[in-house]
């Protein structure tokens, strides 16, 4: 994080982007990003993640999809009681019906 506050330093004392670009050695979409961030949010720290975390995996979503392809009769219910044994994933049908239409299954 030296170069963000390197940067900001420069930048307040009122030297121009390309003045920094060239000080620091680095882009000035680079530069500007941070110039920027800083304007917006007053630090250039990393901000908290917004929304919530995905609750299955690519390893799930791939065990899914191979659960589809074996028997497409299978219901909703059966898939997330199956990807509970074999996972562990505690998965409400509605998540799995949404992650296998994401996939492109439908009906």
């Amino acid at each position: 994080m030296q170069t963000a506050s390197t940067n900001i330093c420069e930048r307040l004392c009122n030297k121009s982007i390309r003045d920094i670009t060239l000080l620091l050695n680095i882009p000035r979409s680079t530069d500007s990003g941070i110039i920027t961030k800083w304007k917006q949010l007053g630090t250039t720290a990393n901000q908290p993640q917004s929304g919530r975390p995905r609750k299955i995996t690519e390893r799930g979503q791939h065990m899914q999809k191979c659960t589809v392809h074996r028997n497409r009769q299978l219901s909703a219910g059966s898939i997330a009681k199956d990807l509970q044994m074999s996972c562990g994933l505690q998965i409400s049908t509605t998540t799995v019906h949404r992650e296998l239409h994401g996939m492109g299954f439908h009906g």
